[in-house]
């Protein structure tokens, strides 16, 4: 326990001071049980502004499709470099991958969403586009960062989305599904082709 004129010779202030912020609500007092004024070290501290809240990142990320690409992804980070040091902010950290926005295993971005985002400890993250941090389902992935306390800045740079990634994307889906579908197809010729499935052949 500190009596208030330790207090207030380590706040610079007298001691009615005190007195008047106590009654006003801005540095409350504690009381004993014989009604007498007294602080905590804690409180002080806070006062001072020595307690702060642990300071949580602000990084990037940049991602393309191929290989091929490794010069567009230079320019999504200088870009987002450049726009995030014209607001004020400097980056803590970039992260970058190279795949498909459909592929939900990239190192980068896997490392970011549960080791960091998850964990509390990033407070924004910069993209130039959606589709760079994921090609569906983005307000999903917006609202469970949201949750974590973690903000998701677009900046809108459509220099960086290619069109033919798109392309690629939908080509990808439109295989999958059709290997699906081929799959049900020889299947279903295997079920008719079966006896034992069939009253003739049943036992």
């Amino acid at each position: 326990m500190l009596k208030p004129k330790d207090v207030a010779a380590r706040l610079g202030v007298s001691v009615k001071t005190l007195q008047r912020w106590d009654k006003a609500g801005i540095f409350p007092a504690h009381r004993n049980p014989q009604g007498r004024r007294y602080y905590t070290e804690e409180q002080v501290l806070a006062y001072l502004g020595r307690i702060r809240k642990p300071e949580r990142l602000h990084v990037a990320y940049a991602r393309v499709s191929s290989a091929g690409q490794k010069d567009d992804l230079a320019s999504q980070v200088a870009f987002l470099r450049d726009y995030v040091n014209a607001t004020g902010v400097i980056l803590d950290d970039v992260f970058t991958d190279i795949g498909s926005g459909l592929n939900y295993k990239r190192k980068d971005w896997n490392h970011l969403i549960f080791d960091l985002i998850l964990q509390g400890q990033v407070e924004t993250v910069y993209v130039t586009c959606k589709d760079r941090f994921v090609r569906f389902g983005f307000d999903w992935f917006e609202e469970l960062c949201d949750r974590y306390g973690c903000g998701i800045v677009v900046v809108n740079n459509p220099d960086t989305s290619p069109q033919q990634e798109l392309v690629d994307d939908l080509i990808s889906i439109i295989h999958v599904f059709s290997c699906r579908v081929y799959g049900l197809r020889k299947y279903k010729k295997q079920v008719e082709a079966d006896p034992r499935l069939h009253g003739d052949g049943a036992r």
